[in-house]
């Protein structure tokens, strides 16, 4: 590491490539291949495919270059990006969100990533009995209830744990180079398959074939909540890994390839299940059981249907995993920087808070079912805090932050590689589009409008 990359020994990413793989694998994950067919089934195909798309243009890229800007310029955590960019008490308080929120995505993303460990494991041995839907409803209700889940809760928080606790370069790095062209491998595999499908045309033609006429207020909402939250804005987990970059990275490249790698994978996973879900003549319109349910049912009728579900659930796992390991170096950078950890130990106690989130979620739904929170369950009180209100509150802050309060800054220095133009159109985004855009995200998310 060069003197000018390092900041009290910090670590960085050896390449660019690494740099994208990291970014990407922290972008995509169940967001990708579960939340966006479903969202998409449900608010009208291709329609909302096209609005997703600008939004992610609009918003996604313009707020993924700030996160990216405050990463790297203050080489810190999120708490302290803030604090070293003199962001005064928003920053604070933006900074605190950040990790708390980090912890309880983490509490509850890791029960359902456990149960895509046990899909997996179960297919592998040929244990999962989908030949009808009512039998993979009721499969599934007792998969995910009762004690069950809190061992695979476990397992998966485990596997997450080995990968932090060997570092940046040889944990992070090391796992993302590997993972993430393995992911890309099994979808481009799946993408064949859904070719040879009776339904591949009317799946195609219905996710990239839009009506127009279905784009209402519900849809430019929803295709707004899934472009932000796709990318994993708001938290700072893009700004933790943008820390570890080298000076030699073009921010608005990598936040443009960051972007479109992502979107590409959640268009993927459309072009995957649509097709399928035709063939069988099924509904698009599913639902978050989609994954769970309908595909297991449909990968039964398939030949060789063991080998294909198998495959889908290491999938999910692999998409998991990447976004996990992003998530939990939010509070570990803040452990070992601003409560002077080291890094095992960082590790360590964040793993520990997870784990005991983690298992109040998967308990949620059997043991601690009626232990509710304004008529909130554990699992869905995390979920709801998080997705519907520190999300957006956090990445409207930086847009704010970024966008008006270093707009000066930011225009006077060579922050894009010599391109003012994309400068300005950055900062234009920021300023202007992402604040609005954000609050009536916000507003909906909470179901004022």
């Amino acid at each position: 590491m060069s003197k000018k990359d390092s900041f009290k020994d910090r670590a960085v990413f050896a390449t660019r490539f690494a740099a994208i793989a990291t970014t990407v694998g922290s972008a995509v994950g169940l967001g990708n291949i579960w939340r966006f067919p479903y969202e998409t089934g449900a608010h009208g195909g291709g329609a909302f495919l096209v609005c997703y798309l600008a939004f992610v243009l609009l918003i996604g890229i313009p707020v993924l270059w700030a996160e990216f800007y405050m990463g790297r310029t203050t080489r810190s955590n999120v708490f302290g990006a803030y604090r070293k960019l003199k962001a005064g008490p928003i920053g604070r308080v933006a900074g605190i969100i950040g990790i708390v929120s980090s912890l309880l995505i983490l509490s509850f993303y890791s029960v359902v990533a456990g149960w895509t460990a046990e899909y997996f494991v179960s297919s592998l041995l040929g244990q999962l009995d989908f030949a009808d839907k009512a039998v993979g409803h009721d499969q599934f209700v007792t998969m995910t209830t009762g004690w069950r889940p809190v061992q695979w809760t476990v397992l998966f928080l485990f596997c997450n744990t080995f990968i932090l606790l060997r570092g940046v370069t040889k944990g992070i790095e090391r796992a993302s180079n590997i993972l993430m062209p393995l992911l890309f491998l099994l979808l481009i595999v799946f993408c064949i398959n859904a070719f040879t499908m009776p339904g591949f045309g009317r799946g195609v033609s219905y996710l990239f074939k839009p009506d127009f006429s279905q784009i209402n207020a519900s849809v430019l909402l929803s295709a707004m909540g899934q472009a932000f939250f796709s990318l994993s804005l708001g938290l700072g987990c893009m700004m933790t890994y943008a820390s570890y970059f080298s000076s030699r990275n073009n921010l608005a490249c990598t936040a443009v390839t960051t972007a479109v790698l992502d979107s590409l994978v959640a268009i993927l996973a459309g072009v995957i299940i649509f097709p399928a879900v035709f063939s069988f003549g099924l509904s698009p319109e599913a639902g978050p059981t989609l994954v769970f349910e309908v595909l297991p049912y449909i990968f039964n009728q398939l030949p060789v249907g063991q080998l294909w579900s198998t495959l889908f659930f290491l999938l999910l796992f692999l998409a998991s995993i990447t976004s996990t390991v992003s998530m939990s170096e939010i509070s570990i950078t803040y452990f070992c920087e601003e409560r002077r950890y080291s890094r095992r130990r960082a590790t360590l106690v964040s793993s520990a808070i997870s784990l005991v989130g983690g298992l109040l979620c998967a308990l949620s739904f059997g043991p601690l079912s009626h232990l509710t929170i304004c008529s909130l369950t554990i699992f869905n009180l995390f979920d709801y805090v998080t997705s519907n209100i520190a999300l957006p509150l956090g990445g409207m802050i930086i847009s704010v932050f970024i966008g008006r309060m270093a707009r000066k800054h930011l225009l006077a220095t060579d922050l894009a590689d010599g391109h003012r133009v994309t400068i300005k159109l950055i900062v234009f985004c920021l300023t202007w589009i992402c604040p609005v855009a954000i609050f009536l995200i916000f507003l909906n998310s909470i179901g004022i409008i």
